[in-house]
């Protein structure tokens, strides 16, 4: 192995919900660093560049290739960035970085690797509503596209009846019109019809919307795939304030119910 391809290094940055502000400062030090950057397009157009940098746009469904071709040309002694919304390790492209490492050519492992945390969706939803991740939680993708959709009901199933909050990323799309009403269908026979199910899309940007309305009453068609779903457990309840918007929460404890 030449000493050349021992001198690349492959950055993963999260750039977090979108808003500047919450853009981390190792975040911020990173890409002023890289000289490539590759990604999803719309997260390569929050990015303002600066002169000798240049950025690789590819579709969302391209994740393997574009991140066998940033390690590639870090591999040849680059500087490069792969950039994702929210954390590059919640279903994005920390874990396709990994896997190209681990199924790709043997001088790809000898690259200097940095993931850096963005913040994710759901937290950022949750931080607008109050606290309803503030009990044991989970994160579910329901995109079938590496997974069968009956899994990812079984898994929602479970993970409701354990008494976890859910929080779902992809929910629906044009190729998926009918999964997440399915979802919900499966829910309404495991929790009871007031459970609270918050709506959060584009948090913390001059776009956001984010609504609360009860698992009965929960409407598919208001989400979209960059819409992130909390759906919270039994115990998670609404704070009403004057003048204000309900506080979500759900509470530290838990108390075992009497046999």
């Amino acid at each position: 192995m030449s000493a050349r391809q021992t001198e690349g290094r492959l950055a993963v940055i999260g750039i977090g919900p979108g808003s500047a502000e919450l853009l981390t400062l190792d975040a911020r030090t990173e890409l002023n660093r890289a000289r490539h950057f590759f990604g999803y397009k719309p997260y390569l157009d929050r990015l303002a560049l600066q002169e000798g940098q240049t950025l690789h746009a590819s579709d969302n469904r391209e994740e393997i290739n574009r991140a066998s071709a940033a390690l590639e040309l870090a591999s040849k002694g680059h500087e490069v960035a792969m950039v994702s919304g929210g954390d590059p390790g919640v279903f994005a492209m920390a874990a396709a970085v990994c896997e190209a490492i681990d199924k790709g050519p043997d001088h790809w492992r000898a690259l200097e690797l940095v993931v850096v945390p963005g913040i994710t969706a759901v937290l950022a939803v949750a931080a607008r509503i109050g606290a309803p991740l503030g009990h044991d939680f989970c994160v579910l993708s329901l995109s079938d596209n590496l997974k069968p959709f009956k899994v990812i009901k079984q898994r929602v199933v479970a993970c409701a009846r354990a008494g976890l909050v859910l929080a779902f990323y992809n929910p629906i799309s044009k190729a998926r019109p009918t999964q997440l009403g399915e979802v919900f269908a499966v829910l309404r026979e495991t929790l009871p019809p007031e459970t609270l199910v918050i709506f959060g899309r584009a948090a913390f940007r001059t776009d956001e919307k984010i609504w609360v309305t009860s698992l009965e009453k929960a409407d598919p068609a208001t989400a979209d795939m960059a819409t992130c779903i909390i759906v919270g457990s039994r115990e998670t309840r609404a704070v009403e304030r004057s003048g204000q918007g309900a506080l979500i929460y759900t509470p530290r404890f838990f108390e075992e119910e009497s046999k």
